[in-house]
């Protein structure tokens, strides 16, 4: 893909959460766009990163958007390649432990938490840095096997024993929508992660009263996430186009 349709496509995609944010009441700039670099190489990614960069010089008064990969393998292959540019990377998939000192590297967030065996791990490699870590726990409010994170009623729970951890900062919540085409059903995942947001916020257990954030929507289901109260989308193909094989990566 061209940097032009990379410059193209992103416009297409900051237009389409600005109209969501309008449908939904709530403020232009209100939704960050984190790119899904996942399978994506480097010219591609550097050209969504100086498109960005443009737009905003331009006026645009989008926020900067932000990386993410799944695998820390292709996180510690792009990263430096990058690092001119200074982007903000997340982690945005499953993350074994064997693998957090490598991905804590490059990445200020991890977005993946769902269980105090990561947490802890992660809190160990960054409680003597200056700045926390931000973190977010990933809910399976689907209930799919195939999704990974914990279950809504676990998880006000687990998100006040992670926000107590030393080194960490509970950002919010992360979710994958329900594979389904009925809107009604996706967006019920949505509201649920929102619902976990707000017990836990209003529950006032130590780190958790900044934790507002909502990471959730897709290519496919940014507008209605939206509609929910999304704070984060996560956006692939709507930017790269259809991912490339990813032949030899490891999680």
């Amino acid at each position: 893909m061209s940097s032009e349709d990379v410059t193209r496509r992103l416009a297409q995609v900051q237009d389409r959460v600005a109209a969501a944010c309008v449908a939904a009441g709530r403020p232009p700039g209100a939704v960050q766009v984190l790119l899904a670099s996942k399978t994506m190489d480097v010219a591609t990614v550097r050209a969504a990163l100086a498109a960005d960069a443009a737009a905003r010089a331009a006026g645009s008064g989008t926020p900067p958007v932000l990386l993410g990969e799944n695998r820390v393998q292709e996180l510690t292959a792009k990263a430096p390649a990058l690092v001119d540019l200074s982007p903000t990377w997340h982690v945005i998939g499953p993350l074994q432990s064997n693998k957090v000192t490598a991905a804590l590297r490059w990445a200020s967030a991890v977005e993946s938490v769902a269980d105090e065996v990561l947490a802890r791990r992660l809190s160990d490699r960054v409680r003597d840095r200056p700045e926390p870590l931000e973190v977010w726990v990933q809910v399976n409010v689907s209930g799919e096997a195939t999704k990974h994170g914990v279950t809504p009623g676990a998880a006000p729970d687990l998100a006040a024993r992670v926000a107590a951890l030393p080194g960490l900062q509970l950002a919010g919540f992360m979710t994958i929508g329900a594979r389904s085409d009925d809107e009604r059903v996706v967006r019920d995942g949505f509201a649920r992660l929102r619902a976990v947001r707000d017990e836990v916020v209003a529950g006032g257990a130590p780190g958790t009263g900044h934790a507002h954030g909502l990471s959730m929507g897709m290519s496919g289901d940014l507008e209605a996430a939206v509609l929910e109260g999304s704070t984060l989308v996560r956006l692939g193909t709507a930017v790269f186009g259809a991912r490339r094989p990813a032949a030899g990566t490891v999680a």
